[in-house]
C-alpha cells in the first residue's frame, strides 16, 4: 500500500489549509505544513474548514523548506506548478520503490520557489486550465484533484468505495 504525503510550503489561508486537512483525513494522507505559516493552527478559520476532523489528520510540522527536504530524502516528491512541463496525470503515481511519495504545494500568493523548481524540473506536475481566463486554481481544490489521482492510480486502496449508510434515513429513502 502506497503512503501518499501532502506538503504546504508557507501556506497564508486557513481555509484552505482546513479543507486540505479535511481531504487528508479522507484519504489517510499525512499533512506537511512548512514553517512559516501565515496564521495560527489554533485558528479558527483553520478549524471551521476541518471541522471535527482536525484531530484524524497526521500533521507534521517542518521549521522550513530545507528541514522539509531532508525529512523527504530520496523518497519521490513531485512539486505541484503551473509552470511545470508535465501534466500530473502522466506521471506514475501507482507504487515506487519507497512505498510512499510526497506532492508539494506553493504558498498561495507565489508558489514555489523558483530554485527549488528549476532544481527539480523533472519532478514538476502539471494540472492543464486555460492559462488565459485565471492565474492559478485554488490550493484545495488542487490538493484534491492531485491526491485523488494518485489514489485513483492506486485503486482506491483502504477507501471505502461503497457506502456503509443502509441505516440512515437517507439512505431507507433511497432505496439504494
Amino acid at each position: 500500500m502506497m503512503i501518499n504525503h501532502i506538503a504546504l510550503y508557507e501556506p497564508l489561508m486557513p481555509a484552505n489549509t482546513g479543507n486540505i486537512a479535511r481531504t487528508c483525513a479522507a484519504t489517510n494522507t499525512t499533512l506537511h505544513l512548512i514553517k512559516p505559516l501565515g496564521f495560527s493552527t489554533d485558528d479558527k478559520m483553520l478549524k471551521r474548514a476541518g471541522l471535527d476532523y482536525w484531530h484524524n489528520v497526521n500533521i507534521v510540522y517542518h521549521e522550513n523548506l530545507s528541514e522539509f527536504l531532508n525529512y523527504v530524502g530520496e523518497r519521490p516528491l513531485y512539486l505541484i506548478t503551473k509552470f511545470a512541463p508535465r501534466i500530473y496525470s502522466q506521471a506514475n503515481l501507482a507504487a515506487n520503490d519507497f512505498g510512499e511519495q510526497f506532492f508539494i504545494f506553493g504558498k498561495e500568493t507565489t508558489g514555489l520557489p523558483i530554485e527549488l523548481m528549476e532544481e527539480r524540473k523533472q519532478d514538476c506536475l502539471r494540472i492543464p486550465m486555460n492559462d488565459e481566463h485565471v492565474r492559478s486554481l485554488n490550493l484545495s481544490n488542487t490538493a484534491n484533484i492531485i491526491i485523488y489521482e494518485a489514489l485513483r492510480q492506486q485503486n482506491f486502496a483502504n477507501m471505502d468505495t461503497v457506502y456503509h449508510y443502509r441505516d440512515t434515513e437517507k439512505a431507507c429513502q433511497l432505496e439504494w
